[in-house]
This record gives C-alpha cells, sequence and structure tokens, in this order.
C-alpha cells in the first residue's frame, strides 16, 4: 500500500514543497515516523518533534511552513489536523478489498418486526429487537444490541458492545425496597453518529432519549434516561451523562466528564476532562471543575482547609466590615444595610 504526495496533494488539495513523486508508505506520529511516512503537526507545541522527526512529509500551518521546509519536504494547509484526517480516510479508501461479506451476519439475531435497511450492515452475534429500526448504510460491529422500537439513522458506526435502548434507571423507593418505574421510552439517533465501543445509551422514561445527526461518542460512555445531545457534539471515553440532561450542540465533553441529572448545557460549551458539572451552563465557553493531582499529604491539607472556606469568608468579611464602618455604627446596622 502506498500513496504518492503528487496524488494526495490532487485529491485533497494544500501545497506541496517537495518532490511530488516522492512515495508514501504509511501515516505515522512526528516522533514514531519513519522515512517512508507521512505526518502532521496540529499545534505548534509540538514543533520540538517536528525538528528531530524522520518522518518523508509533515502536513503543517502556513505559520510552520520554514520550520517545516528546514527539515524537509512538507503540505502546508490551514487546518493540518483536519487534512490529516482526510488523508486517514484516502488511505481507508485505497486498501485492498475486504472479502466480500453478508450483508446480515449469520449469527445476528433480527427480531421479525424490526426493519433493518438492505444497505445497512449487521455484525456477529448482534441483536435487534422488535420495532427496531436500522438506517441504509449503518454498520453494527459485532455484539450490538438494539432494544425494540429504538431507531438508529444513515451513516451511522456503532463499534463492538455497544447498547441501545437498555432500561433507563429509574425506581421509586417503597418502604425501605425500591419499586421499579417502567421507561416506556426509546432511543431515537439521528445521521452519521459514531457510538465507540461498549457505550451505553438508555431508553427514556416516557419520553424519547434524542442523540441528534453527528454526534461522536467514544467508549464506555453511560448516557442516562431521556437524555439530549444536540448536533455535532463530541463526549470522549468514560463521560457519564445522568437522567434528563440536555446538551446542546457543537459541544465538547473531556474523558471522565460527568454532568449530573436535568442539567442544561448550551451550544459549544467545552467541558475539561474529569470535570463535574452540577450546575446548567447557558453560554457557550470552556469550564474546568477539577481539584488538581498532587502528592496526598499535601492533598488532604489542602482539602481539610477547603472545608474552612465559608468559616474564613465570614471571618475576613468582619474584618473589612471593622476597617470601613464609620465609628458608631452598631454591629446590627452593619449586617442589615449588608448587601
Amino acid at each position: 500500500m502506498s500513496l504518492s504526495l503528487g496524488s494526495i496533494v490532487e485529491l485533497l488539495g494544500g501545497e506541496l514543497h517537495g518532490d511530488s513523486g516522492l512515495t508514501i508508505e504509511g501515516l505515522s506520529a512526528l516522533e514514531t515516523a519513519s522515512p517512508q511516512h507521512l505526518s502532521f503537526l496540529s499545534h505548534p507545541r509540538y514543533q520540538s518533534q517536528l525538528a528531530t522527526s524522520k518522518a518523508a512529509c509533515v502536513i503543517v500551518s502556513p505559520e510552520m511552513r520554514a520550520i517545516a521546509l528546514s527539515r524537509g519536504a512538507c503540505i502546508v494547509t490551514d487546518q493540518p489536523y483536519l487534512y490529516f484526517a482526510r488523508v486517514t480516510q484516502l488511505w481507508k479508501k485505497s486498501l485492498p478489498p475486504a472479502a466480500v461479506r453478508p450483508q446480515v451476519h449469520p449469527s445476528a439475531v433480527i427480531d421479525a418486526d424490526a426493519f433493518v435497511h438492505p444497505l445497512a450492515r449487521i455484525g456477529a452475534l448482534c441483536v435487534v429487537e422488535r420495532g427496531a429500526r436500522i438506517g441504509a448504510d449503518t454498520v453494527l460491529k459485532s455484539r450490538v444490541s438494539v432494544g425494540e422500537d429504538c431507531v438508529i439513522g444513515e451513516r451511522c458506526l456503532l463499534h463492538p458492545g455497544v447498547v441501545i435502548g437498555a432500561d433507563g434507571f429509574g425506581f421509586a423507593p417503597n418502604a425501605g425496597t425500591w419499586e421499579k418505574i417502567e421507561q416506556l421510552g426509546a432511543v431515537r439517533i439521528g445521521n452519521d453518529v459514531e457510538i465507540g465501543a461498549n457505550t451505553c445509551i438508555d431508553r427514556g422514561a416516557l419520553q424519547d432519549t434524542v442523540i441528534e445527526d453527528g454526534v461522536k461518542l467514544d467508549n464506555l460512555i453511560q448516557i442516562g434516561h431521556n437524555v439530549h445531545i444536540g448536533k455535532h457534539s463530541a463526549l470522549a471515553g468514560c463521560v457519564g451523562v445522568a437522567g434528563s440532561a440536555t446538551i446542546g450542540a457543537h459541544c465538547t465533553l473531556g474523558g471522565g466528564a460527568i454532568v449530573l441529572g436535568h442539567l442544561a448545557l448550551a451550544d459549544e460549551v467545552n467541558i475539561s476532562a474529569a470535570s463535574v458539572v452540577t450546575r446548567s451552563i447557558r453560554k457557550p465557553g470552556h469550564y474546568t471543575g477539577l481539584f488538581p493531582i498532587d502528592d496526598n499529604a499535601a492533598w488532604e491539607k489542602n482539602a481539610a482547609s477547603l472545608k474552612h472556606l465559608h468559616s474564613l469568608r465570614d471571618r475576613i468579611r468582619a474584618l473589612e466590615d471593622k476597617l470601613t464602618t464609620p465609628p458608631g455604627i452598631t454591629d446590627a446596622r452593619r449586617k442589615r444595610d449588608r448587601p
């Protein structure tokens, strides 16, 4: 498998500096690339790796052109990371065709009352239950389960072990025990959605859980019942979204982030990894709720100090009042007049 630099630029654009006939035999990161590989520089902070990289050619932004040229061949483009993504797509399309496989693997179990589009592909050991619908060009890898009445749109990709439409976590307390709340909704997934391995999306309690077009979910994500995720949002591995939360369009959630139930995130909200969202966020922006890691002894001291912040605030305000209040004003009036 190989592609020339000239053929890549002819198909994808970009400004080539170097031999158009140079053959690329693989794609790789800067630090591991060999003289037969194409690589990319997505952020200026990694330019030290660029200087020492053995890659045959590197995809860079216009700002990195001079540095890249001092090293060797390069392709200059406004969005190097996006360009590299498209190179990977081109590379995959150029691979030798795989052996012809049936659209539906013989081991898959599909209910007679389910609908699977003739252009969909269902992998080994998948289960598609009654009333479920699978759209055109959607691929279910092995061991995917689609619960009853759930809908998956077109051109979706569900990786091994995904579960769509398990019961949401709903129980009512009853004299020390738990009474199950039947989950009567379903899951509706739009077009061009990708869902990573072993991710679970629960069916709604009354209304449907909704995943809009273009959403990308990583591995091991839990989406609770009645959650609504807007178009083209992306959630990294181990994110948990509790029931009835709403995530807007074009949001990103870093790995391990948690969104508590019944909260809402506006469009274009970015949540840092391992953050816990404890309130609704109404404005676009980048938000972080993370206590930095430290050696355990220092962490325990800082954690103990946090417990006293409220009382320290009151003591500071009392001192400020004494410093700023004119003589003769009583404590009772100070407290009454405080905003």
